[in-house]
């Protein structure tokens, strides 16, 4: 399974999703392909936030090696789901995809309601408050994959 996480900037919500399912499928033995890109190309190659890696440091999630990028078409193939963190990522997502698109796009809390978007803690400052919605989220989802995925 390829799961690309994408959010508006690639430096707060889809890389800390990343790191934080990217640790919690290794606890479980799980094997999964992750990456994150953003809709908008401001932050290429610069690694997250700051202030998200801070917060996430403090629960044990290193988001250092990560670097930000932006979606392509080619991810539309390379990837089988798509999460956004929120409906305009989604949106976004859906115009550049086509209707050819290999990758099932949906929103990245679309089994939690409400709520169904990540608020950007870039705007809210609210890094903790997103980190814990993300830690829901990325349970939920390897909940529901597991069955389905290959143990490592």
């Amino acid at each position: 399974m390829r799961i690309l996480f994408l959010c508006l900037g690639n430096i707060c919500r889809s890389p800390a999703a990343e790191g934080i399912v990217r640790q919690m499928a290794a606890h479980r033995g799980l094997s999964l392909t992750l990456d994150s890109a953003g809709t908008g190309n401001w932050h290429q190659g610069e690694p997250p936030y700051e202030p998200m890696q801070h917060a996430a440091r403090a629960r044990g999630y290193d988001l250092s090696a990560l670097r930000a990028r932006q979606i392509v078409p080619a991810d539309f193939e390379r990837f089988d789901l798509i999460l956004a963190m929120d409906p305009d990522n989604l949106c976004d997502a859906q115009k550049l995809a086509g209707p050819a698109s290999h990758a099932d796009l949906r929103l990245f809390l679309a089994s939690k309601t409400p709520p169904d978007a990540v608020p950007d803690p870039y705007f809210t400052r609210d890094f903790d408050g997103t980190l814990d919605l993300i830690e829901d989220g990325a349970r939920a989802l390897l909940d529901q994959l597991a069955p389905s995925l290959s143990r490592m």
